[in-house]
């Protein structure tokens, strides 16, 4: 590989009036690596680094079909990758064909890329697990010299990463010494990434551009005071409008889809000099999304409220300021959507935090401090699930038969399955083969054969199908269209989670794309709506992640809370902090301090574990059970990322007997046999795995949520009473673990303060326990305590009857 820019690509620069930048040179000198991973900033050039050799060693028209793959994240992101390659290819005269392949394309442009590939193509995970599943995957990829993974920090946070590190994998199988990149602008361990991304055991060479000049960034200075609890930067809109007439387009995150249609919906009605403001996030329908990004793009939106759907990096338009309304929770995702401003190389971003509550002023200072000091954060990389493994086996068996040890060996080079053992890869291969040893009687999930040479394949050709049609790790959460009624069908809105749709009825209005809709029915599991409204609107709820605070910028967070004043905080929070010093104790990262005092007629119990709001709600479920079996007749929690409130009718004698480990442990092995979470996690696994099929070739084509549901509750409950230790429970309970459970914080919490507890016992509510008491999503807990509630109320009622006891 030269390692040198040719002539026609330095000509190019030069009429645009660039010069090379030293990470894409060294992109190019670096090129014939087997695995290369470039972190640049945001608006660093690092697309153009990651293809340049590409175009180099295309660029003499003397290669015939698939040279090069590209993989995102986002079916958008490939889009507007190939709108970008357009510009250097045709302004140079390069004959390349450059085609993406996504859930967007037309089939039959799907069928005529099989036959003839372009040069490149931009594809998504799940497409490539496709394409690998034909017959024909080794014609296919036989050209194939360089595969691109962009944005490979977000992909390898997940399933989709793991589903695409086992198709690249089998990408190296079929050709041998093909090259990796990796592009990515937030890794806070390249090493770890890197590894990762390459075949194992291959080295990664990593590249590192000039991370260029510090963000601008600080909180946003407001008139009005955060609310102690909840919130979602309404305090803050005029401030924000402000804003927004001071810059050309401004990009305004938010964490969720329901508090970024909260704030739309109010910034709409504060916007009294009618500027262009639009939202985006992934609930909308296409077409209002691509609505918002063409106007985007052409400069005529002052302002877009959105969320993650516009964090990676697609190029739209000229924004110079972003706003992150809410704790970003993590820091390198403000680092990321910090690099939507400015989108340029040796440019600052610049960006403004609004603290929704008083607590979150806390957190964003913390996470200002780390974007600051070039401080990231993460979780340690995990071993490959096996539920996306058992999918890899199906697609295996579509492309036709396999050896078991030759894809035992395949699988092992990814790197996330570098360490599974044997014994655990044949057990995904029995279940795929059999259903397990419970399901073994049912021909359904007879799906793979022996031959007699030793080779797998499908027991029936025709179930490739349907393998196919459910290929994919996204977990739709079930959702109905929503649209407006009329008798064409009406215009498509968006979607809402099937729960929400539940709970309304004909004149109820909700939000959705910013817009106030009145619910007149539903129709076929569509959910027709007017632009009527009457009455104040319900929030829809929204499928999307609901983010917990890293335990990294935790222990940041408790580090403020150790300083002896704080300065640098707003001096309403100051007083806060030092008040409950005063009152109480401070939390400390080596203690676990528990309040315990009464209030409006009842015991409460205030736990601050800092684990994070999923682990805090875990730790409510366990305290209270813990609690009920003292006879301390507890009612209700309620969770934050920092603390878990409990209240009951008896006082805590000993916070030692409730958060010892041991004890802890017992109560969460016993909450979590019978608890709904399971059921939850199975039927995800469930999906992933093949045992439960969304899509079906049948007519209808797709199982309702409430099908799938019921498929997946019936299984569970067969496979608990009669097979427990089948596969699929052991996925089960490790993906519940470290997901909606997050019971590996509560032991990092344990192990962080190692039966240090500090039980302060006090007369009234503390003053940094007071803010939970406006928490939304208060959970009640049904037990004695509720009981004894019931017959007193009933006793009282009685006697104001007149009745005799």
């Amino acid at each position: 590989m030269r390692d040198f820019v040719p002539d026609r690509f330095s000509d190019w620069f030069a009429a645009r009036g660039w010069s090379i930048h030293p990470h894409q040179q060294e992109m190019l000198e670096k090129a014939g690596a087997p695995a290369l991973l470039l972190v640049a900033p945001t608006g660093g050039g690092k697309t153009l680094a990651g293809f340049l050799p590409t175009l180099a060693e295309l660029a003499d028209g003397a290669r015939e079909g698939l040279h090069t793959l590209y993989v995102s994240p986002l079916k958008a992101l490939a889009a507007d990758i190939r709108r970008n390659l357009r510009a250097p290819i045709e302004e140079m005269g390069l004959p390349i064909r450059v085609e993406d392949r996504t859930g967007d394309t037309a089939a039959t442009q799907k069928r005529r890329q099989r036959a003839d590939p372009p040069h490149i193509l931009l594809t998504t995970p799940e497409s490539l697990a496709l394409l690998t599943s034909y017959e024909d995957a080794p014609r296919i990829f036989a050209g194939l010299e360089r595969v691109i993974v962009d944005e490979v920090h977000a992909l390898a946070e997940s399933k989709r990463g793991d589903q695409l590190m086992l198709a690249l994998a089998r990408l190296s199988r079929l050709r041998p010494g093909l090259r990796r990149v990796g592009l990515s602008a937030t890794v806070e361990n390249p090493a770890a990434m890197g590894r990762i991304l390459a075949k194992h055991p291959d080295p990664v060479e990593i590249v590192h551009a000039d991370p260029g000049p510090a963000p601008d960034i600080s909180m946003l200075q407001t008139a009005a005071a955060p609310p102690w609890a909840g919130g979602g930067g309404r305090h803050a809109i005029p401030e924000v409008l402000r804003e927004v007439g001071r810059h050309r387009t401004t990009l305004i995150f938010h964490n969720t889809r329901a508090q970024a249609e909260i704030f739309f919906h109010h910034l709409w009605l504060a916007n009294d000099e009618g500027l262009a403001i639009g939202i985006h996030h992934g609930s909308l329908s296409r077409e209002s999304r691509e609505k918002v990004e063409a106007a985007m793009v052409a400069g005529s939106l002052r302002a877009i409220v959105c969320t993650g759907s516009l964090d990676l990096g697609i190029d739209w338009g000229d924004v110079d300021l972003v706003i992150q309304v809410g704790a970003p929770k993590n820091v390198k995702r403000l680092v990321q959507r910090i690099g939507r401003a400015n989108h340029r190389y040796n440019a600052p971003s610049k960006a403004l935090l609004v603290p929704a509550n008083r607590f979150e002023i806390v957190e964003c200072k913390a996470a200002l401090d780390a974007v600051r000091e070039g401080t990231l954060d993460g979780d340690a990389p995990a071993h490959g699930p096996r539920d996306v493994l058992c999918q890899h086996i199906l697609i295996t068996a579509c492309a036709g038969p396999f050896d078991a040890d030759a894809l035992y060996a395949e699988v092992t080079s990814a790197g996330a399955y570098a360490g599974l053992a044997r014994d655990a890869f044949d057990a995904c291969l029995d279940f795929c083969a059999t259903g397990g040893y419970a399901l073994r009687a049912y021909d359904r999930w007879q799906r793979l054969v022996r031959r007699p040479d030793g080779l797998w394949q499908l027991r029936d050709p025709r179930a490739a199908q349907t393998i196919r049609m459910n290929v994919g790790t996204i977990q739709d959460t079930d959702t109905l269209k929503v649209r407006l009624k009329n008798r064409a069908g009406g215009k498509p809105l968006g979607e809402v989670e099937e729960g929400f749709a539940a709970t309304l009825t004909p004149g109820d209005t909700f939000l959705i794309g910013g817009r106030v809709v009145r619910y007149e029915g539903l129709r076929e599991l569509t959910v027709e709506v007017t632009r009527r409204a009457d009455r104040e609107p319900k929030i829809a709820t929204f499928m999307g992640t609901k983010f917990a605070t890293s335990t990294r910028l935790t222990g940041r967070i408790l580090d403020i809370l150790a300083q002896e004043t704080w300065p640098d905080l707003p001096g309403h929070t100051a007083e806060w902090l030092a008040l409950q010093r005063r009152v109480s104790r401070m939390p400390g990262a080596d203690r676990l301090l528990v309040e315990s005092f009464p209030h409006d007629g009842r015991q409460h119990v205030c736990a601050y574990g800092f684990a994070g709001r999923n682990a805090q709600a875990t730790l409510g479920l366990i305290m209270t059970q813990q609690m009920e079996r003292l006879g301390l007749a507890p009612l209700g929690f309620v969770a934050t990322d920092y603390a878990t409130l409990v209240w009951g009718l008896e006082a805590l004698p000993d916070a030692r007997a409730l958060f010892a480990p041991a004890t802890l442990r017992e109560g969460f092995e016993r909450w979590l046999a019978g608890n709904a979470v399971m059921k939850r996690t199975f039927k995800a696994s469930a999906v992933i795995a093949g045992l439960i099929e969304r899509n079906t070739p049948r007519a209808g084509g797709r199982k309702s949520g409430r099908q799938q549901t019921f498929s997946s509750d019936i299984l569970y409950d067969t496979l608990l009473k009669y097979d427990p230790d089948h596969l699929l429970m052991q996925i089960t309970r490790e993906e519940a673990l470290r997901g909606l459970v997050d019971f590996g914080r509560i032991e990092e919490m344990l192990a962080r303060v190692e039966g240090r507890i500090d039980h302060v016992a006090l007369d009234r509510v503390t003053p940094l326990a007071a803010p939970l008491f406006l928490e939304p999503g208060r959970v009640p807990v049904e037990g004695e305590g509720r009981e004894r509630m019931v017959a007193e109320a009933a006793e009282r009622l009685m006697e104001a009857a007149g009745l005799p006891r």
